[in-house]
């Protein structure tokens, strides 16, 4: 049964010209400054060698990530430009970019993760645990991701559209389909805010119990504190700006779940929406270099002098201790 039984299949050009450019224009701007951004931190860390550490492989394969996300969200933005009806009424043209923008997506989203979990057991392992991350583990890391990235971003291609149908076609992202929208969005939204929260809280409660145990041995916790603070603050930071990024976009693919409105009648403000998803996404893409490549060298220096501290100081306290 088709999912918009009244709506006419007369598709005729609705978008204001100017309205196009306003739009554009800037998705544009946006996109290129990203993928300048993102060049920058991955030809320096090559650049400077710094490879070695487990990581600087996360954080270059999230600016890889990014990259190809910015990338993807320019051609999206050049169609979008040079023919924005097939936006609205879908076409094949619109499949490739759309697959290459979701996979992206999906790797940035599992990168973010990787890298929580790590910093997670970086600050862990000196008192609950002996595993240690080498460089062959965030490799391996890094490509589990790509593959599982790319297996779902690819699904469409591989014939999960909705080209030839309309019965559960998406009006947001056509020729996608809502189930497909749905199968994508809904766990790995629920993956880009939960684990992060849960690792990035566990850090902090790891080394508020250490500047305890520290004070109640007499010792300084002064770099516990400072570190604490740090933290607790670039983690508010990553997990407000992935909120900020992903939830309106989750919110439009459960609006498209539940519309039934035709494509016309959703002109202008819905697609205006819409368009204003991919620039927070791509806004993500321009604040991860700054997050986690600027603050990483004064956080890691933190997390070093921790580790220092926890295997001199804090194991012979805690037997005391415990």
């Amino acid at each position: 049964m088709n999912r918009y039984p009244n709506c006419s299949t007369n598709h005729t050009k609705i978008w204001n010209h100017y309205l196009v450019l306003a739009l554009g224009i800037p998705q544009l701007t946006i996109n290129i400054a990203s993928v300048i951004f993102n060049c920058t931190v991955i030809v320096t860390r090559m650049v400077t060698k710094d490879l070695h550490k487990p990581i600087s492989i996360l954080f270059c394969n999230l600016a890889f990530s990014d990259l190809f996300t910015s990338f993807s969200g320019f051609w999206i933005s050049m169609l979008f430009i040079t023919n924005p009806d097939i936006t609205i009424f879908g076409s094949k043209d619109m499949l490739a970019p759309y697959a290459l923008y979701t996979m992206s997506i999906l790797s940035t989203i599992y990168n973010l993760v990787s890298i929580g979990i790590e910093r997670y057991l970086a600050v862990a392992k000196s008192m609950r645990t002996r595993f240690r991350v080498a460089r062959h583990h965030s490799i391996a890391v890094v490509l589990i991701n790509w593959v599982l990235a790319s297996i779902l971003g690819c699904l469409p291609l591989m014939g999960w559209n909705c080209l030839h149908m309309e019965k559960n076609l998406s009006v947001l992202y056509s020729p996608f389909c809502v189930d497909y929208l749905i199968f994508i969005a809904i766990p790995n939204v629920v993956v880009a805010f939960i684990i992060p929260l849960f690792t990035y809280l566990r850090i902090i409660i790891i080394l508020r119990k250490r500047k305890l145990l520290m004070k109640a041995c007499g010792q300084a916790t002064g770099t516990y504190k400072s570190a604490e603070i740090q933290v607790a603050r670039t983690s508010i930071f990553i997990w407000l700006l992935a909120l900020i990024s992903y939830a309106p976009f989750f919110a439009g693919v459960i609006f498209d779940a539940t519309n039934r409105r035709c494509h016309v009648d959703l002109y202008p403000g819905v697609y205006i929406f819409r368009n204003c998803t991919a620039v927070l996404i791509t806004m993500n893409c321009l604040g991860n270099p700054i997050i986690y490549t600027l603050k990483a060298k004064t956080l890691g220096a933190k997390l070093k002098a921790l580790k220092c501290l926890s295997t001199t100081r804090v194991p012979a306290c805690a037997i005391e201790t415990i």
